[in-house]
């Protein structure tokens, strides 16, 4: 992402996360159910090799707000998001590894409510991003600044992935400081969540049907 959103990605921490077995349901357009669980593969890498893993928390509270934690776990990256989901989509509100937080006023539109998701659809907005160094005195402002977002639904077509076959919407993600600009695309499919993530990852396995 762009480089104040790009920040606080250093000093991950060697973790583990349980194998995803498909023992739950899940009927939400934007799946976010405690315990459901996403395994991911960098695009083009072999099936045996190690995995990466999201996996639903729960309910949690951040910088005053209520959301939902998100955890990603895999070759020593430990990330927690904090997201709010709901009738208006699904909001990023911040996240946090074991060395820095990063926060955003007002939250960011990762995704807009169901009914609007449709091909030739764009939205964005501007988001201030603050950057904290974690230590355990506790917190330290690194750095803060403007970030400004917009998303397009590119296409809406089926892909063939290790973990099945889905209809997904192609999304350009580009985000914009006053240092750079990053550009990503996401797969994301209805009742599944994002089948290919913005680092490029796709979905080889879920634990719900």
């Amino acid at each position: 992402m762009a480089s104040l959103f790009l920040l606080a990605a250093c000093a991950p921490q060697v973790t583990q996360a349980p194998e995803a077995r498909p023992n739950l349901q899940e009927t939400a357009f934007y799946p976010a159910t405690t315990g459901l669980e996403w395994v991911y593969l960098p695009e083009g890498e072999a099936l045996s090799t190690p995995p990466f893993r999201v996996r639903v928390e729960g309910p949690a509270v951040f910088e005053g707000q209520e959301a939902l934690r998100f955890r990603s776990l895999g070759r020593g990256e430990e990330r927690v998001y904090y997201r709010q989901v709901g009738p208006f989509g699904v909001r990023l509100l911040g996240f946090q590894d074991p060395s820095a937080r990063v926060v955003f006023t007002p939250p960011l539109l990762e995704y807009p409510p169901e009914v609007l998701l449709a091909v030739g659809y764009r939205w964005g907005g501007t988001t201030q991003v603050r950057v904290e160094l974690l230590s355990p005195g506790g917190r330290e402002p690194l750095a803060q600044g403007v970030l400004n977002y917009s998303m397009e639904v590119l296409e809406e077509r089926e892909v063939g992935l290790p973990a099945g076959t889905f209809r997904i919407f192609r999304i350009r993600q580009t985000y914009q400081d006053e240092r750079s600009q990053d550009v990503r695309e996401v797969w994301f499919a209805p009742r599944v969540g994002e089948v290919r993530t913005r680092e490029g990852r796709i979905l080889v396995e879920r634990n719900f049907r």
